[in-house]
């Protein structure tokens, strides 16, 4: 199957290799095989599956550090049962196994632990175990748990209003939106996220935060903080669920304000750190160095699954409370399930978001980070099983993705819940 077949027929997971199609190997490497920042050509799929792997050779980018410790070692009791277990995809009449959903889902890497012990494992591609991915959306639900342990510390009060944190938005749609209606999305804004629509206002959020010079002509914001600021209302803030990158950002910028650290800086002081990480992790930055809290954090495969465990454990890893047991047990109570429903996501029926997590409100109580191209971390409680995943699937948005993941995700569970203890 050619790469530069149709958009609309991608070439599989085993034909976009990106490996095997030598994206940037050589010394230069040939001409069709250069992936640039500065072209957009690394956003362009096939070339995106080298790309998600390889950010910080692209792009400006600022550490958050593992610190000085030695890791934390993640036991291992992998089984061999995994990839045989069957499942049917939504809207499918045709079962599929666990290890042909890796290649339908375009997975990069994933990590299950049952029991806080590494069963499963895999890579693919130019991903490896000491290799760092882009987390993409998985991004929010890092920077929502922050949120939500300063507020549970005191620190914030989700009660407040945007402005009273960040004056310099009174004149946004963000301004009379409260801390809480960020928190859960359910801001009104003239701001549409649609990836395949050039025009959308989320690839004007990118361009301001594009660190590369604009052009002479350009008279657009030139940084994040700009470009928040010239977003409008469009509607009434808390009537209904609606996903916008900008809501997180805004986080961002209000958790820099009150701590007067980073968002890159509190996650290696609070979490990473404490979590006794395997590796720094990294976020993309604007032109004046302020970390993409919308999407832009990366990080290990493992390191991930440490986050996951310790919020499946209560907020509790590494022999320390690393963050509040309360924050762990708002996001599992979910939010407005009314509220969500308006957001259109039909394959999520019942489910809602709370403090930048989706939860699914089944018998598990499971619920989930997310992000464009296949990111997840899966939480199941009743499980007691963590998922963790990196991916690059030709289409951003999950629906694509959705009806091979979430059956794929349930099977896994139902399966290690009848193993003994």
């Amino acid at each position: 199957m050619s790469v530069t077949q149709a958009a609309d027929t991608p070439p599989d997971a085993f034909a976009s290799d990106p490996a095997k199609l030598g994206w940037m190997v050589g010394s230069p490497p040939p001409p069709d095989r250069i992936v640039r920042f500065e072209d957009g050509s690394y956003w362009n799929f096939p070339a995106l599956r080298w790309s998600v792997s390889n950010f910080r050779q692209l792009m400006p980018t600022v550490n958050t550090s593992r610190g000085l410790a030695a890791p934390v070692p993640l036991p291992r009791a992998l089984r061999t049962d995994i990839d045989a277990i069957r499942f049917t995809p939504i809207g499918a009449s045709k079962a599929m196994t666990w290890k042909e959903s890796l290649a339908a889902n375009y997975t990069d890497g994933i990590v299950v632990l049952h029991r806080g012990r590494i069963v499963y494992e895999r890579y693919s591609g130019v991903l490896k175990a000491d290799g760092q991915h882009g987390a993409m959306s998985v991004t929010k639900s890092v920077i929502g748990t922050l949120g939500a342990t300063l507020v549970a510390e005191g620190r914030l009060d989700a009660g407040k209003r945007v402005v009273e944190y960040i004056p310099e938005l009174a004149q946004s749609a963000f301004g009379n939106a409260t801390l809480r209606q960020i928190l859960d999305m359910t801001t009104a804004l003239k701001y549409s996220e649609d990836y395949a629509d050039p025009e959308a206002e989320v690839w004007a959020h990118a361009q301001a935060g594009n660190p590369l010079p604009k052009p002479k002509d350009y008279t657009g914001p030139r940084n994040y903080y700009e470009s928040l600021q010239r977003i409008q209302a469009q509607g009434q803030h808390g009537t209904a669920f609606a996903y916008k990158t900008v809501n997180t950002d805004v986080l961002g910028w209000i958790i820099a304000r009150v701590t007067g650290r980073s968002v890159a800086e509190l996650l290696s002081e609070r979490i990473w750190q404490k979590l006794g990480a395997e590796q720094d992790a990294y976020f993309t930055v604007d032109s004046i160095g302020t970390p993409f809290a919308g999407g832009g954090l990366n990080t290990g495969l493992r390191d991930l699954a440490r986050f996951g465990e310790m919020l499946r454990n209560n907020g509790k890893f590494n022999g320390q409370q690393i963050i509040p047991k309360a924050v762990v047990d708002d996001i599992r109570r979910g939010g407005d399930k009314e509220l969500f429903s308006k957001g259109g996501y039909p394959l999520l029926q019942g489910w809602s978001y709370r403090n930048m997590w989706w939860v699914t409100h089944d018998e598990d109580g499971a619920f989930m980070a997310r992000g464009v191209h296949g990111q997840r971390i899966h939480i199941d409680p009743k499980a007691e099983m963590v998922i963790v995943r990196y991916a690059s699937h030709p289409v951003a948005g999950n629906a694509a993705n959705d009806p091979t993941t979430l059956p794929a995700f349930q099977a896994l569970a139902q399966h290690l819940k009848k193993l003994p203890r």
